[in-house]
């Protein structure tokens, strides 16, 4: 398997990320690549190793440097900013790390490619240069919330903020089988987000949304949710736009890190004795509930397998999320997304449905 990787995506790229990269490796089987695309120059400086064949081929008409048997380097000397508009920006920058990363899934040179990058000018180049699987309308970001009662994966949290009806039915069934296939959860139930339990609440697209889910009997739907019912068991997969997505995940960080602060500085001020007590457990609730232990979340629905990883990514994140790349490749999840839509009616009636 060929993992392409975002040397110059994020806050702490590129030294996290080549980091990452090179501590995934032994974890690999011996025949996996990883090509780190970036400013050659730089990201070789970087690597500080070796280059044990120095054999340079054009691709894209970028230059292709071999490191060793398992990585490589693809020249991309143009970075994309946390802050620059997504499409007019690819326009311009069409050597960016992450636009020739799509390049090369596109063409068959890439099985999976992973960004820390821009999340807006992510979403907009795998989808554009790698296209979505057939029957999948928009594609969404799914990423797995850990919780005391097992993990819950959500979906969308930023691909597409303007949804319709069909757009979250979609979402069900993908992160459905996500959740089933990788996380292990034999018949996951869906929860679709709302303002209220009821089903009279809600905008009419959730309505709709909630009619389409419904109507199919493979889904284990539990109805409307709310956002506190997330953490409480109720469901195994959330439903909602990448608007509202966006605003639980930001939340949801923030109030673990503030919640963690607090009782840090409560043990502190009771005895110094007592803080030092707790540190070990303190440390094995964060790390369950560490974002980093997953490693990104997946751009569910495109036709390959793309992975976004949090701006503020450090090593341990990357190398997660390469191994968490391997496995939904090897598992075939597109296969089963593919499978799953082609054998449903409900995918052709998105015009009743908008």
């Amino acid at each position: 398997m060929r993992i392409a990787i975002d040397a110059m995506g994020g806050d702490n790229a590129p030294d996290e990320i080549i980091s990452g990269a090179l501590e995934s490796i032994g974890l690999l089987d011996e025949d996996d690549e990883l090509i780190l695309v970036g400013p050659k120059e730089l990201v070789i400086d970087n690597l500080k190793l070796p280059i044990k064949k120095n054999k340079k081929t054009p691709i894209e008409n970028n230059q292709y440097t071999i490191i060793n048997n398992q990585l490589s380097v693809v020249d991309a000397p143009d970075i994309i900013g946390m802050d620059e508009p997504p499409i007019e920006t690819l326009r311009k920058k069409v050597k960016s790390s992450i636009a020739v990363m799509a390049k090369l899934a596109k063409r068959g040179r890439a099985d999976a490619v992973i960004s820390a990058g821009n999340t807006g000018a992510c979403v907009a180049a795998f989808q554009m240069r790698m296209r979505n699987l057939p029957s999948v309308n928009r594609p969404g970001i799914a990423v797995v919330f850990p919780t005391f009662e097992g993990p819950v994966t959500i979906c969308d949290v930023g691909a597409n903020i303007a949804c319709k009806p069909i757009n979250l039915y979609q979402y069900a069934v993908m992160a459905g089988v996500y959740s089933k296939n990788l996380l292990g959860i034999e018949n996951p139930k869906v929860g679709l987000m709302s303002i209220g339990s009821e089903d009279a609440k809600g905008n009419e697209v959730v309505k709709k949304a909630r009619e389409l889910i419904k109507s199919d009997k493979n889904i284990n739907f539990v109805g409307n949710i709310e956002g506190r019912d997330i953490f409480r068991g109720v469901c195994d997969v959330v439903v909602c736009d990448g608007f509202v997505g966006n605003v639980i995940l930001k939340l949801t960080e923030g109030l673990v890190d503030g919640l963690f602060k607090a009782i840090k500085h409560e043990l502190m001020a009771e005895k110094l004795r007592l803080a030092m007590k707790f540190k070990p457990v303190m440390m094995r609730i964060y790390k369950k509930y560490d974002y980093n232990e997953y490693g990104g979340a997946l751009l569910l629905g495109i036709n390959g397998t793309a992975m976004i990883c949090h701006g503020s990514s450090k090593s341990r994140t990357i190398k997660n999320a390469i191994l968490a790349s391997k496995k939904y490749h090897t598992e075939k999840i597109n296969d089963r997304i593919i499978e799953y839509l082609s054998k449903t009616s409900i995918r052709t009636i998105d015009e009743q449905a908008d």
